[in-house]
């Protein structure tokens, strides 16, 4: 399983999706997915929704991740070339000069550039521990003029995206680019194609949002079509295991899957998830049985589409299962395969538990 899920992972890294524009990436999933008894379908915001028929007297499960990426979309291109941009997406100011960057203007087309570092030879003091702003930053795609920009295919409103990249690090870890939630993706993938298998579970929509990292748009508009009893959500936890983030909670890169028991964005967004009780005892049960490792977080600065999810129809009972992820939002995350390979038996074994009998009865619970 470990490799097939670094294959996916790898595949679903190198390929461009910024936000609003996920289509080759749910091209690619749709195409993996399709030797599997699922009923595709795509919305008109491009969420790809994949139902698995299954028990109907026991809840619906949705379970999903989202395909996008952050990045930045071109402002406008210098009469010297030179490109700016506007960011989309949570991305951080300080981690971007001198990255490589990719322009997505379609498929065997696109550009790559450098966002442009200031020459440390002619950087004053004053300016050596300034963070730049971004729209103060240029990109250089190696043009001399703003014609031969365009005649590059590059115009205004072009997606760029970090440049594409995967390193494998020693036997388990990856770092690159979209591991946030690419990661996530390959795990939906590989628990849809062990679900398929025999015959006991619930009726699941294995959903792959859009437009999570632009105000968790995409995954909203899905559930309200699905309809779920149950939604899971596949997406990073924060580490905890380096010096800088000790303070953060207790997760560890390599430590096993996590389930979150409380999220907050106070930042402009006023927004979270506390899990339905049913659903903590449902995956500790289920890691206590398979003997899995499980990891518990609760943190605030960060959010995912199950915020919203949560509120769609008369309520729905949601969780987020994680994996540990470093360097979040920067041109090179980090994950471990084998927290990978935790989450996906995790995550198999706790929805074929879902049965009629299984209830969302939050007295049962508390």
């Amino acid at each position: 399983m470990k490799a097939r899920l670094r294959s996916l992972l790898e595949s679903l890294m190198l390929t461009p999706g910024l936000s609003g524009h996920e289509d080759r990436v749910r091209r690619l999933i749709a195409r993996e997915l399709s030797d599997l008894p699922l009923r595709m379908r795509v919305d008109t915001l491009g969420n790809l929704i994949a139902t698995l028929d299954g028990d109907k007297g026991a809840p619906s499960v949705m379970l999903f991740a989202h395909t996008d990426q952050l990045g930045f979309i071109v402002r406008k291109i210098e009469p010297n070339g030179l490109v700016r941009i506007e960011r989309l997406g949570g991305i951080p100011e300080k981690a971007l000069p001198a990255q490589a960057v990719l322009f997505c203007v379609g498929e065997g087309r696109d550009i790559h550039g450098v966002i442009a570092n200031k020459s440390h030879h002619a950087t004053p003091a004053e300016e050596k521990y300034k963070v730049t702003p971004y729209a103060e930053l240029f990109i250089d795609v190696g043009a001399e003029s703003a014609e031969e920009v365009r005649k590059l295919g590059i115009e205004i409103g072009t997606p760029v995206v970090y440049a594409p990249r995967v390193i494998h690090l020693n036997e388990n870890r990856v770092i690159g680019t979209s591991v946030d939630d690419r990661a996530g993706c390959a795990v939906v993938m590989e628990v849809a194609r062990q679900l398929a298998q025999g015959r006991q579970r619930p009726t699941i929509h294995f959903v792959f949002a859009v437009l999570e990292e632009f105000n968790l748009r995409g995954a909203m508009v899905a559930a309200q079509a699905v309809k779920p009893d149950i939604a899971i959500q596949l997406d990073l936890a924060l580490n905890s295991d380096t010096p800088d983030m000790t303070h953060r909670g207790e997760v560890q890169l390599g430590g096993g899957p996590a389930i979150s028991l409380y999220s907050f964005h106070g930042r402009g967004t006023l927004n979270g998830t506390i899990p339905h009780p049913a659903l903590p005892k449902l995956f500790s049960d289920a890691a206590e049985k398979e003997g899995i490792p499980l990891q518990r977080t609760a943190h605030t600065g960060a959010l995912t589409d199950s915020s919203y999810v949560q509120l769609v129809n008369e309520g729905v009972a949601c969780i987020d299962v994680c994996f540990p992820c470093r360097y979040t939002h920067t041109a090179l995350e980090m994950c471990d395969l084998r927290d990978l390979v935790g989450l996906t038996e995790l995550l198999v074994s706790a929805i074929r538990r879902i049965d009629s009998n299984f209830s969302l009865d939050r007295d049962l619970y508390t």
